[in-house]
């Protein structure tokens, strides 16, 4: 078994679960999830790259992971805007948010943009700084600021004020999740 075998299978078994978990709260759906860091592992370890720590493996792969769902929703509101101009929509479908009883983090999470899902998970499950955000999703320190605030406001307004800060943590990670 090679070097780099041995990191994937190393990654793959003491962090599969985590890394699962990770894009799990980016998709919404925890088999999209697991198809996404499938896709990751691919893009990382299918070239041959000397990935020699499984700590390092795991951020590259964290990495990858935020670049395809990224990549996938800008894909996605491409073809949407272009889609009315091939095909017919037979039929509508409610992209609202749907009205439960109970509203889970989760569920809260899927209603936010795509770059604001990133910067909540980003914060509150990777325990990211805002600097370090702004690093990964290349953008400024004042946008990712400003991305945060309209993200927490938002899932305030479905879940209710938000305890104060060292507390929001445990809310935002869904019950069962270990980081």
């Amino acid at each position: 078994m090679t070097a780099w075998e041995q990191v994937l299978d190393e990654l793959v078994r003491a962090r599969g679960r985590a890394l699962v978990r990770y894009a799990t709260l980016l998709t919404g759906d925890e088999r999209e999830g697991e198809d996404l860091v499938q896709d990751a592992l691919v893009r990382c370890f299918g070239q041959g790259r000397p990935l020699r720590e499984a700590a390092a493996a795991e951020a590259y792969v964290r990495r990858a992971v935020l670049t395809i769902f990224l990549d996938g929703h800008r894909r996605k509101a491409r073809w949407t805007a272009v889609r009315h101009l091939l095909a017919r929509d037979d039929a509508t479908a409610d992209h609202g948010p749907t009205a439960t009883a109970r509203l889970d983090v989760q569920t809260a999470l899927l209603t936010l943009r795509p770059r604001l899902r990133a910067c909540v998970v980003l914060r509150f499950y990777d325990d990211l700084t805002v600097p370090e955000i702004a690093r990964r999703l290349e953008i400024s320190d004042g946008t990712v600021k400003r991305y945060l605030f309209d993200a927490i406001g938002q899932l305030e307004t479905l879940l209710g004020p938000l305890p104060d800060a060292h507390t929001i943590d445990i809310q935002l990670v869904p019950t069962g999740v270990t980081r």
